[in-house]
């Protein structure tokens, strides 16, 4: 039971964490909230929520899989990397041009639960920024791969998407006028451990064999 609160906890607080730099989807659930009220900001966080953990769960079922696949998961490491140098190269281009992120969706005329839900589909990243965490929490023998485990974790990561946005949809526009007051430290920030987390990764991928770095994931 220990462990299993373990690795809920684990999936709850990056995925809190996760959910608190300034982006499209903490700014749309902040806009909903300012103007139409709180419950519809539960709405699109709950939309958002469902889609995310399905998604994670059938990423977390076909791991194994492709863990066995030694050249796929390489490529799969090479890509999840690359996207996080692009987005620490993103962070500083945007803190050097003084630049924040604004929402222009239709928020009047959709209905926030399926706001919420079509933006977490469309998230391109919801995939290798969970891999790479799951592989992380696997090799530090945190998150274990059995069906048990899984549902314990996706069912943190889905509270932690939720009081993430909680945290603006009380806040409100203050919230977001103080981050985008400050945007330029936020984004340098955010930039430094993208990039952090970006050369720990290519680190490792130069010096642990990859058999040694999927052992833990083939395991059952």
């Amino acid at each position: 039971m220990e462990g299993n609160f373990k690795v809920f906890f684990w999936g709850m607080l990056v995925s809190f964490l996760g959910s608190l730099p300034l982006g499209t989807m903490n700014v749309t659930v902040t806009q909903i909230s300012v103007q139409k009220g709180v419950a519809d900001g539960f709405a699109f966080a709950v939309g958002s929520m469902i889609i995310e953990v399905i998604i994670v769960r059938i990423a977390l079922v076909t791991m194994k899989w492709l863990a066995k696949q030694h050249k796929l998961f390489c490529l799969l490491e090479y890509v999840t990397t690359s996207i996080i140098l692009f987005l620490a190269m993103a962070s500083f281009v945007a803190a050097y041009k003084m630049t924040g992120f604004v929402s222009s969706l239709p928020i009047q005329t959709v209905k926030p639960f399926w706001t919420g839900s079509l933006l977490s589909l469309t998230n391109p990243l919801h995939i290798p920024f969970w891999l790479g965490w799951s592989t992380v929490l696997m090799n530090k023998n945190i998150l274990k791969p059995s069906f048990t485990q899984y549902n314990w974790y996706v069912t943190g990561i889905g509270i932690g998407t939720v009081f993430g946005f909680m945290v603006f949809i009380y806040a409100g526009n203050y919230l977001v006028l103080q981050i985008q007051q400050h945007q330029t430290l936020l984004n340098c920030v955010i930039g430094i451990v993208l990039l952090i987390t970006a050369i720990i990764q290519v680190k490792k991928m130069v010096n642990v064999p990859a058999s040694v770095r999927y052992s833990k994931i083939i395991k059952s």
